[in-house]
């Protein structure tokens, strides 16, 4: 008992009153960060401010806006005779749906539905990208996995 009894007094030794008090406010500072990205994820606007840009041969052809529960549409591009691609665009994401290239890379690409992503059409030339508006603010979604490259 008078061991516990002098590891509590050595222990008070090592901290004197205002220790305790800088303590509890970096505590209480910590959770500041936290607190502001809240707030700041709170005020923002609810439409994404993305857009779908559909280019074929460099020129642009068409633009989407994304957003969520925006209307379900499929568009179908013809770039060269004999060539074509159905584009379906659901809400906040877009992708090909169809064509008939030899590889299938864009339909293969799947949806897309992030800032800066791509779907590209080679032998049609048709590229979708999809920007941001000018004057929207810049997502606030975890975009963690936007950074893995493969190897």
């Amino acid at each position: 008992m008078k061991k516990q009894l002098t590891r509590k007094k050595q222990l008070l030794t090592y901290f004197r009153p205002f220790d305790y008090v800088f303590i509890g406010l970096a505590i209480m500072l910590s959770f500041v960060p936290a607190i502001w990205t809240v707030y700041q994820t709170m005020n923002q606007p609810q439409t994404s401010g993305l857009v779908a840009i559909v280019k074929i041969n460099g020129e642009v052809v068409d633009t989407y806006p994304l957003e969520k529960g925006g209307p379900h549409k499929e568009k179908t591009y013809y770039p060269n005779k004999g060539q074509y691609n159905i584009v379906e665009v659901d809400g906040d994401s877009i992708r090909v749906k169809e064509d008939n290239s030899p590889d299938q890379i864009a339909v293969k690409t799947g949806w897309i539905n992030k800032e800066g992503q791509l779907s590209i059409c080679l032998p049609h030339n048709l590229i979708i990208e999809i920007q941001r508006t000018k004057g929207s603010p810049p997502a606030s979604e975890d975009s963690e996995d936007d950074l893995i490259l493969p190897l």
